[in-house]
């Protein structure tokens, strides 16, 4: 395609002779590909251009004249559309003829390709092309990144690219083995699902920490891609089945499959193929089956009449592993007498699935027994709250969401020998076992500091600063002192002394919201004395004082003002809202816990 000039003519010159290869070009014939797009080659062109971030990436095959792109992102027209062009416009060529990789950063630069139609006509200058090989390695193409200026390819870049490149090969050579027209499609079809599902196997299984979840998910999966219906099973102590998860292709048979699922639990017996792999940690593949196979190993003859209803005529069954070989649980395929057997294929996908998510369980059992303790010590950090016949008391405490480690939030209460309340609340920096054991130093600390003394909030502040200098302690947190008073004609006083911590607030009675909001104070814990400061106020009958940490207001979206300003909208109006509510209503109203949280509420009777 030139216009005949001497200039352009001069350009063109003879194909190399690899080109006309006899087994090559049968080979490049086999794969069934020409000049249309094909899904399964733009994808890969899509992620050459993404990831090396090029307006150009094909996947170009070369026959003995031309070169055609069943995947290709960024040409320009007319070539996208025609998808192919002449060997005049051909740098892949030079690929299937050196046999190695060619990276041009300035094609006009090369002596051969400087003169190449395609620098002109497509606006190749930098290049890099990758071989696509056969299994018999005959190069039938490369997988190329172009710019239209000149670049300086890293070595990132070109791993990348032949990363790429081995993975689209794989896909070439499955096109070619593939036997038949209809048979090819359907190979084709089931080689990219299976593909996609093991892609997509560790994604799904990390989408969550909590097991049951990744149990269902891998079930829906993998049904209808690699059998009509599945199960999910995992061994307890005496490897026994303890959780039993199915699911079926068709809707319709859910009922079925989870009845059947059930009995599993206490149903299989000593012949179980279940059973044998959950005690030798073997898979075990059944390339013909009846729902006599499910009777033998079976001590529940329902089972067998639901496996009829359910079709089966082949199954397989592959351990779970955990990553120390531990045989954590079993999965079973099953196909119904319409669909194919399985084969060795098949059995080898199941074994890297049950790898996958023996890993993945594995760590969420891990997680669940670490996250346990981790709340179990926490809770026992936290206090009884006292009883106040005058005073209504309510307290929650929630971690953060998907975290194991403990952290530093906590709260306090308790009533003076005069019969004055000291409430506290405060929060340690930090989220592991230092700031939970440095919470439990500081919540007895400012018990201790204040329990029978009569000096006022601030100054028991200022003595809990000095015996955190004194006795060397490494604290550094926010807290709020309240010293709630008798009444008096009516009233409380409740005097405050704030540390670096969100102001507490009281609903008033009647629904209105008041900040007791003063001039910020310096943490807890600082090297240099500091003065601190008593604030009062009142509380009347049906008031209630809320003390929270900064997990209920704080969000990385926005800012502290406007999370605090949010809080006081949702509590105008509570004032009659029972405590207990009142607290689960605050706690249900975080959409996603990025940090601890407690908070402490008291309401005057």
């Amino acid at each position: 395609m030139t216009d005949g000039s001497p200039a352009r003519t001069r350009r063109s010159s003879t194909p190399p002779p690899a080109l006309g290869d006899a087994a090559r070009l049968r080979a490049l014939a086999d794969t069934g590909l020409d000049a249309t797009p094909d899904e399964a080659f733009d994808r890969f062109a899509r992620l050459v251009s993404d990831l090396l971030e090029v307006p150009v990436a094909l996947v170009s095959l070369v026959s003995a004249d031309r070169q055609f792109f069943p995947g290709a992102v960024g040409l320009p027209e007319p070539w996208s559309q025609r998808r192919q062009t002449p060997l005049s416009h051909s740098f892949c060529q030079h690929v299937v003829d050196i046999e190695v990789p060619m990276v041009l950063p300035d094609a006009r630069l090369y002596p051969r390709v400087r003169e190449n139609l395609a620098i002109d006509d497509l606006g190749v200058v930098a290049y890099a092309g990758m071989p696509l090989t056969d299994l018999s390695g005959r190069v039938l193409g490369s997988l190329c990144a172009i710019d239209n200026k000149p670049r300086a390819w890293t070595a990132r870049q070109l791993r990348t690219l032949s990363d790429l490149a081995a993975a689209c090969s794989s896909e070439l050579r499955l096109r070619i083995a593939l036997d038949g027209a209809q048979e090819a499609g359907r190979r084709v079809v089931q080689a990219h699902e299976r593909l996609e599902l093991l892609a997509g196997v560790s994604e799904t299984l990390a989408g969550t920490l909590d097991v049951g979840t990744s149990l269902r998910r891998l079930a829906d999966a993998m049904v209808p891609v690699l059998a009509d219906w599945c199960l999910l099973i995992l061994a307890g102590p005496t490897g026994q089945p303890r959780e039993v998860v199915a699911a079926h292709q068709d809707q319709a048979r859910t009922p079925d499959v989870d009845r059947f699922a059930a009995l599993l639990r206490t149903g299989l017996n000593q012949e179980s193929v279940i059973r044998a792999v959950l005690r030798t940690g073997q898979p075990r593949l059944g390339g013909v089956a009846s729902p006599a196979d499910v009777a033998r190993g079976t001590t529940d003859p329902e089972l067998s009449v639901i496996a009829e209803r359910l079709g089966i005529a082949s199954y397989l069954s592959v351990p779970v592993r955990a990553a120390g070989g531990t045989v954590l649980g079993a999965i079973t395929l099953v196909n119904s007498p319409g669909r194919q057997q399985f084969d060795d294929r098949d059995l080898l996908t199941a074994v890297d699935i049950g790898r996958r998510a023996g890993q993945a369980i594995g760590n969420s059992s891990m997680y669940g027994e670490q996250r346990h303790v981790a709340e179990v010590l926490q809770h026992s950090m936290l206090p009884r709250l006292p009883h106040v016949p005058e005073l209504e008391l309510a307290a929650r405490y929630q971690p953060a969401a998907d975290r194991v480690e403990v952290g530093g939030d906590w709260y306090d209460a308790f009533v003076q020998p005069d019969g004055d309340v000291i409430a506290a609340i405060g929060d340690v920096a930090g989220h592991d076992i230092e700031a939970a054991a440095t919470m439990g130093q500081l919540r007895n600390l400012v018990r201790g500091n204040a329990f029978g003394r009569h000096d006022e909030v601030g100054a028991l502040v200022s003595h809990l600063d000095d015996a955190i200098r004194g006795l060397r302690l490494p604290i550094a947190a926010t807290a709020t002192l309240v010293r709630i008073g008798p009444e008096r004609s009516g009233v409380r006083e409740l005097t405050w002394c704030n540390a670096g911590h969100p102001p507490a607030l009281v609903v008033r009675a009647g629904g209105a919201v008041e900040v007791l909001d003063a001039t910020p104070e310096p943490l807890l814990g600082l090297a240099r004395p500091t003065p601190r400061t008593s604030h009062s106020a009142g509380l009347t009958t049906g008031d209630t004082l809320l003390l929270y940490t900064d997990g209920l207001i704080e969000r990385r979206d926005r800012s502290i003002d406007d999370g605090l300003a949010e809080l006081v909208g949702r509590l105008a109006g509570t004032d009659t809202m029972p405590l207990d509510d009142l607290c689960d209503l605050l706690l249900a109203s975080i959409h996603h816990r990025e940090d601890d949280t407690a908070l402490l509420a008291v309401r005057a009777r």
